[in-house]
Parts: structure tokens; sequence; C-alpha cells
């Protein structure tokens, strides 16, 4: 692995021998038994590479100074599997799922092996393939596209520049992630997303500016709620604030969906307290669920990715229930007094 010399033919693989994915994936693709909670709507894959990642992100676990398991990606388990039964069992078992999603580590030759693994999906299935990576250069994202990559991310993951230099700093800057989404725009349009993590440090303000920032750039915005992981610097850090973590939620729905901006919210020492529309619409909006699911690209639901089925639930991968919704308004009943409404 880590070889690729690229593809002789199409469909012809010349290195890549295994691939990791994510456990409900497998169960899916009937490589494993296992219960699921919630099926994934998404197929996740990961480049397989025997070392760790080159670069140094201190929440993850493919870290290169991290001691966590190497199986681990946040809190989920991606087992190792031979590509060419995955590749049989994408083809017969594609109809499970809305989209494909291959993630990277950083190792030289990546991007050989993410064009490869591209269109050996491509060449199995008609399922959307994101590729989640490391900033690239225009003619490496130029490439992917033309493997057959539908979407690309770029995981931002901190909020400012000085966040992103403590947590991603070492091997990454904040300006090659920002040159790397503006490339990948250029070529792709609005098939490209990034991957903001709350809990690292920023302030409400931060995070919703930011959100706004990236949406008038026509960039897709996926919310995680940082996970501790053992064997990782961040591993004592806590998770982040649920009732904060709801009105970052509601907040990025707001302006994704083009009902309010950023400069017509009203913070006070950092913290959200006005939404900036009436409040007969925000209580809708509360009521609908939607804001409170998980966001990113089409067709993407990440079951558990940040939490335990046990709760309490960051990003719903379904249609929160109505107890559910209950419990949100709650959460955010801080500012607003939401009336009950249908569902």
């Amino acid at each position: 692995m880590g070889n690729s010399k690229g593809l002789q033919g199409q469909g012809q693989r010349t290195s890549i021998a295994n691939v990791r994915m994510a456990f409900g994936t497998g169960v899916l693709l009937g490589l494993w038994h296992g219960q699921l909670t919630v099926a994934p709507t998404t197929a996740h894959f990961l480049t397989y590479h025997e070392g760790r990642c080159s670069a140094n992100c201190k929440f993850c676990p493919q870290a290169r100074e991290a001691t966590a398991d190497l199986r681990m990606l946040s809190r989920v388990i991606w087992p190792r599997f031979e590509l060419e039964k995955v590749l049989t069992a994408l083809k017969k078992n594609s109809n499970k799922f809305e989209r494909v999603c291959i993630q990277a580590v950083n190792y030289p030759n990546v991007v050989d092996d993410l064009c490869e693994l591209v269109t050996c999906v491509r060449n199995v299935c008609k399922l959307p393939i994101s590729v989640s990576c490391q900033p690239l250069t225009k003619l490496d994202i130029k490439r992917l596209a033309e493997s057959g990559a539908e979407r690309v991310s770029i995981a931002l993951d901190a909020v400012t520049p000085e966040l992103f230099e403590h947590i991603k700093g070492g091997g990454y800057t904040w300006r090659t992630h920002l040159e790397a989404l503006e490339y990948a725009r250029a070529i792709l349009g609005d098939r490209v997303s990034t991957h903001l993590m709350v809990g690292l440090g920023e302030s409400e303000w931060d995070m919703v500016r930011r959100i706004q920032l990236l949406h008038d750039r026509g960039i897709t915005v996926a919310l995680f709620a940082f996970t501790p992981i053992a064997g990782t610097p961040l591993s004592g850090r806590p998770q982040p604030d649920i009732a904060s973590y709801r009105r970052i939620q509601l907040a990025r729905f707001l302006i994704v969906n083009n009902l309010s901006r950023a400069e017509r919210m009203r913070f006070e020492s950092g913290q959200i307290v006005d939404f900036g529309i009436e409040q007969d619409v925000l209580n809708k909006t509360v009521g609908s669920g939607e804001p409170f699911r998980t966001s990113g690209c089409l067709g993407c639901n990440r079951p558990f990715y940040n939490e335990s089925p046990r709760g309490p639930i960051y990003n719903f991968p379904r249609k929160p229930t109505p107890k559910e919704i209950t419990a949100i308004r709650e959460q955010l009943a801080i500012f607003y007094d939401f009336q009950p409404t249908d569902y």
C-alpha cells in the first residue's frame, strides 16, 4: 500500500489489497455480523496504511504521535478487509446506501490510492462518491474529480487560525486548508464540503461566524461534536455542552437555508441569545427536528460517530422523535419559550 502507480486500465488495480471500513458499513455489506441501532445511509471506507498518519491532529487516533488503536477513527472501529471482496459486496448491496464516502489518512502517494479507490467503486456501483481528505493541490483535486469523485471534503475542524495552529498545526496550516477549499470550489463548484468540530475551545460566535463565511463561499458545512479518544492528547477534554451544541446546530441550519445570518444573530459573551428570526419561524424550525440531524453531504447520517447510542445524541442519524424534540426544546429554552407544535 502506498506505492500505487495509478490505473493501467479501467477497473484494473495495481497495488491496493485492503481497505478499512466503518463497522456498520461492513454489516450492511454482509461482510460480518453485528447489531445496528440505526443503519448507515453512506458506505464509509478509509484508506489502509500500515503506519500512522503523517499529520498530528490532537483529537485523532490516527495521528503520528497518538497511541490509540489504529483501527479507530473518532469512536468508530474500522476493520481492515480485502478490497476485492469489499467491491464484490458493494456491487451486490449498493441499494442499501445513498452514497459512498472514501476517507484518507495522510501518507506518501495517498492521492494515487484515492484515485484508484474512487475508480474501483465507480466501476461497481452508481452511487455518488465523496472523498474526505487532507489539503490537496489543484491538480490532485482535478485527478480525483476525473476519477469519479462527485464531492471533495477538506476538514478545517478548528474555526479560528489560532485554534487550528494549536490543534492541527503539527503538519497542516490554516492557509493551505483554505486554499485547498478554494481549489476544490474552482473544479467542483458547490460540491465541496468541510467539517467543523464543536468543543475545541471556540465560542459560539467563532463557530457561527465561520459557518456563515463558508456558506457564503458555497461550501457545505458538516458539524461534528468533539469526541475524546483514549491515546490522544485531548483524551481528557470533555465533549461540548449539549445546549451549546443545539444552539450551534440551529444557527447552522438557519444560515445554510438562508433563513438568517450570523450578523442578524445576537451574542452575549460569545453565546447566542437571539437567532435573528421571528419566534413562530424559529418554533416551527425546532419542531421539525431537522436542524439536529446529521449535517454534511447529502445522503449521510453517520450513526453514533460522535456519541454512544445511549446518549446524549449530538447528531441524530434519523428524525428525532416527539419526545426527543421536547428535550431539545428544553435545552434551547434558556432564551426562548417554545410552544408545542405539530410534528
